[in-house]
């Protein structure tokens, strides 16, 4: 098993969902959907990922941060997921000024 940690800056209450870019040279800014309400949006941002990576959201753990904007995220996964992980980040440091 895999174990992967993220650091994702969460923007809830966006017209869609969507990696935004790097925050504060630390964190993967992600928008949202979904409002900030009873778990919403961090539900959505399970879903997310779990797209984006191509796993089920079973896989991924908010560990840090269920009531804040700053989360850590944990993926635990027998999938390889660095190929699209690597697509994420590249494509957002590619992005960056």
């Amino acid at each position: 098993m895999n174990k992967h940690i993220l650091k994702i800056h969460l923007c809830p209450n966006a017209k869609k969902n969507n990696i935004c870019g790097i925050y504060n040279n630390e964190y993967l800014k992600i928008s949202i959907s979904s409002p900030p309400v009873d778990g919403k949006a961090n539900e959505e941002l399970i879903k997310f990922l779990a797209r984006k990576l191509d796993i089920p959201k079973s896989d991924i753990k908010i560990t840090k941060g269920q009531t804040t904007r700053n989360k850590i995220i944990e993926i635990n996964t027998d999938n390889n997921i660095e190929k699209n992980l690597n697509k994420i980040w590249c494509t957002q440091e590619d992005s960056n000024p």
